[in-house]
């Protein structure tokens, strides 16, 4: 199973930057086989690309808003079916600087890509605003986050064994 874990965010606007900080720990880390773990920061064009290689599944991590409060944590499999390109929208968008996670699977099906699988590590931010740094909350966060993605990453493998056996 291949599976991208990609951090995405814009570390110049404070609690944005989270999914980088992430990755960038996670990058520290091992990881099992057929797992790539990368940084995207603002570059959703580039990760729409790079999803074009054939992954079974992606783990995006990013600041979310969930209606909690500030640094709250949660994993979410949006329905694929609402992110499908509506017919006047099969071009890909060329404003890598401010693809959300929603415009980077669009940019995807625009290119002819897609992927079995996506989970959001999305964390509930304190602060959007000019600045580097994550905020206090969300920065206690980030080690709730690894294991999040740890266990997603594991939820995937052991779903693809399983669906592989029947």
């Amino acid at each position: 199973m291949k599976i991208l874990v990609a951090g995405i965010g814009n570390i110049f606007l404070g609690d944005d930057g989270f999914g980088v900080e992430v990755a960038r720990r996670l990058a520290r880390r091992p990881m099992r086989e057929g797992v790539l773990v990368a940084d995207f920061g603002i570059r959703g064009v580039h990760l729409a690309y790079e999803l074009l290689g054939g992954y079974d599944a992606i783990v995006l991590v990013d600041a979310v808003p969930l209606g909690e409060a500030p640094g709250t944590i949660a994993v979410i499999e949006p329905d694929l079916r609402d992110l499908a390109p509506a017919d006047d929208d099969l071009e890909p968008a060329l404003d890598a600087h401010s693809m959300s996670p929603a415009a980077v699977l669009r940019t995807l099906a625009g290119l002819g890509g897609s992927v079995g699988r996506v989970l959001v590590v999305g964390c509930q931010p304190a602060v959007l605003t000019e600045g580097i740094g994550l905020s206090e909350p969300v920065a206690a966060a980030v080690e709730a986050a690894l294991d999040a993605v740890d266990e997603a990453v594991q939820e995937l493998c052991v779903r693809e064994r399983e669906e592989s056996r029947t």
